[in-house]
């Protein structure tokens, strides 16, 4: 087995000087306190000294001397840089970069055990810090913890989704839900038994550490890595490699807020990287008679995008770099440190990557990412004539080949690998849930038919790998004898909903219910004979993306009399990779009970009206606003553009 240790590097905050005495020398007299306008003066000042301390790789001394309660710096500390920065120039910073500052998160495990022993939840600011050692407590709508795990691409092994299991009985409900980033959550978690949870994952070879708040999420890469037929690239390694790159650089656990990070190898199965902060794509360069890039050799590259957030209708943007795929995770490592230090920690609002690239543009942030990368080590760029090799290189779209097609349903079924006579079959997880007991069972299939290995989708399902042609019918049989399934209609393969607000105190609606509903009605009333994906979250968080989804549904509140009820917004059109679009707003407040007759008209006008084999994307690009409102039972148009939330200081948005 790989060596799956967690090394934590130590002393990375041990270093600092003890700050001046500004009372000294002053001309204050002895024991008088200084005046609001001096203290505001001298807090400028030392600031100021801290930055220039930080600017020069000084050790930093403990803010305040210690007085504020605020932890020692160290010159690796580049959240604490920042924020010195910051301050030396006047800002001032939110609440919750003040108590970043004040103690970084992770150091805080005594106050998780202490908790625990109480039996008592986090609560305010203490629910968030708790947050970096992936444990959120969902109240006032359970009174639990959800623990969100890191599963690097997805990928485990079936002694550990068993461990899983096992944990989930001891210490949480007895179930697993997949997620939308190659992973799986546990929920249920009482407070005492929160460390336990934690501890116990580690035995594993598993974290959840930094899996909430302002972390880097877990790194997604395509399920079938390594197994594809038609992958250009196995992004395993380099996910991998990402993971503990993160895990053992405490400088990366400083962000302004949260980070998404994945990769995908150009197979069959789409894993959305194009709505990350940082995607990599594999693409094939063919420099072709291209003067200005014929010193770079045919092959397989990343391709990077920055700044990908379909809450906030952005896709990741088109940097024209590439970069051999070992560069990756420098280059990864490169990005992240340009926006530790640069990302808005006034507001946070503004505080994604996003909006430091709508600040600066695109160059400049390159320009900066180069400036961050070391000289000389000839990492950063595919291999150059002139052997410039500390910039990133671009190159024009005519010299990467057009991607293959990829199918939108290939999680599920059964599909022939790469490696002759092996087979991977996609199990069907409804609406994103197995119990304990189904992902025991899951995990003696893989060991028994396969290697033991399963790998998470995007798409809230898993894979098991690797089995020989021979024992299908058997291993399927025995999936199916664990109430699960291989196949499923096109809409319920496409199905994807968030928690809802069964388990989340921000969404405005039951989604998995109403999932789980909508499926079983709609199976019932049309066959469709193409992918459709549906989407359903329940708030402006947007974890199930409705964004992209051809039809998305995300909570709202309907008045209905007296009473307000729960209901929906609807977009249509969304869609990401070669179908990329942020759907648009169609219609707005239906009422949930209302929701599944209005997608089944569209559907059925879909089917009657388009041409040929168009795709339900395709068929509402093709229609304006006003007519797919008609369809939809509206009255017309909504005014206003699409999309125009923004997460504020108060908004969930802003601490999850």
């Amino acid at each position: 087995m790989p060596d799956t240790s967690l090394g934590e590097p130590q002393g990375l905050f041990d270093a600092g000087f003890a700050t001046p005495d500004p009372a000294r020398n002053s001309g204050a007299p002895a024991g008088e306190a200084f005046s609001g306008e001096q203290q505001e003066y001298l807090k400028g000042f030392m600031a100021g000294v801290e930055a220039r301390r930080g600017a020069l790789g000084l050790p930093l001394a403990p803010a305040g001397g210690g007085a504020t309660g605020e932890a020692a710096a160290d010159p690796a500390d580049l959240q604490r840089t920042a924020q010195d920065e910051l301050l030396a120039k006047g800002g001032k910073l939110s609440a919750i970069e003040k108590l970043k500052r004040a103690r970084h998160p992770l150091d805080r495990w005594d106050e998780l055990e202490a908790r625990a022993a109480k039996g008592v939840f986090p609560k305010g600011d203490d629910n968030f810090l708790t947050r970096w050692h992936g444990l959120f407590y969902v109240g006032p709508t359970q009174d639990f913890f959800m623990c969100r795990l890191r599963i690097p691409g997805g990928i485990l092994a079936g002694f550990q989704l068993r461990g899983l299991a096992n944990i989930a009985d001891e210490l949480a409900g007895p179930f697993l839900d997949c997620t939308t980033r190659c992973n799986l959550q546990f929920r249920e978690i009482p407070a005492a038994n929160g460390p336990k949870l934690l501890m116990r994952l580690q035995e594993l070879g598993m974290t959840a550490r930094g899996s909430g708040a302002d972390n880097i999420r877990n790194v997604t890469a395509p399920a079938t890595a390594g197994i594809d037929p038609q992958e250009l690239l196995d992004c395993r390694r380099h996910a991998r490699t990402m993971h503990y790159h993160i895990l053992n650089h405490r400088v990366l656990y400083g962000l302004p807020r949260k980070f998404n990070i994945s990769y995908d190898g150009g197979g069959r199965i789409p894993t959305l990287e194009d709505t990350n902060d940082v995607g990599f794509t594999a693409v094939e360069v063919e420099p072709g008679q291209d003067p200005a890039i014929q010193d770079v050799e045919p092959g397989i590259y990343y391709r990077l995008a920055l700044g990908g957030i379909t809450g906030h209708c952005d896709f990741a943007r088109a940097t024209g770099v590439i970069l051999r795929p070992d560069d990756a995770t420098r280059v990864a490592d490169a990005v992240l440190r340009v926006w530790i230090r640069h990302g808005n920690r006034v507001d946070r609002t503004k505080s994604r990557l996003k909006y430091l690239l709508d600040d600066w543009g695109i160059p400049k942030f390159l320009d900066a990412v180069e400036a961050e990368l070391t000289p000389g080590t000839g990492t950063a760029m595919p291999p150059l004539a002139n052997g410039a090799d500390t910039k990133l290189f671009r190159v024009p779209e005519a010299a990467i080949r057009p991607p293959a097609t990829q199918d939108r349903h290939a999680h599920l079924g059964i599909h022939p690998q790469k490696q002759p006579g092996l087979f991977y079959v996609g199990v069907v997880c409804a609406i994103g849930r197995i119990t304990s007991d189904q992902a025991r069972g899951l995990a003696a299939i893989a060991e028994r038919f396969g290697s033991g290995t399963l790998r998470l989708t995007v798409w809230q399902n898993l894979l098991v790998s690797d089995i020989p042609e021979a024992q299908l019918p058997e291993a399927v049989s025995a999936i199916r004898a664990l109430g699960l399934d291989v196949d499923a209609s096109h809409i319920r393969a496409g199905m994807v909903a968030c928690t809802g607000a069964a388990g989340c105190k921000f969404a405005n609606a039951h989604t998995k219910q109403d999932a789980a509903a909508m499926a079983d009605f709609l199976d019932r009333e049309i066959a469709v004979d193409q992918p459709v994906n549906i989407h359903i979250t329940g708030c402006h968080n947007s974890c199930a993306q409705h964004y992209v989804g051809d039809i998305g549904l995300i909570g709202s509140k309907v008045e209905r009399g007296e009473d307000m009820v729960e209901g929906y917004d609807l977009h249509l059109g969304g869609g990401a990779g070669v179908e990329q679009a942020v759907g648009r707003k169609i219609r707005e407040k239906v009422a949930a009970d209302e929701v599944q007759p209005v997608v089944l008209g569209l559907l059925r006008s879909w089917q009657a009206t388009r041409d040929g084999t168009q795709s339900f994307q395709e068929w509402t690009r093709a229609r304006d606003d006003e007519e797919l409102a008609a369809l939809a039972g509206g009255d017309g148009p909504l005014p206003g553009e699409v999309g125009d939330h923004v997460a504020s200081e108060t908004d969930p948005g802003a601490h999850l």
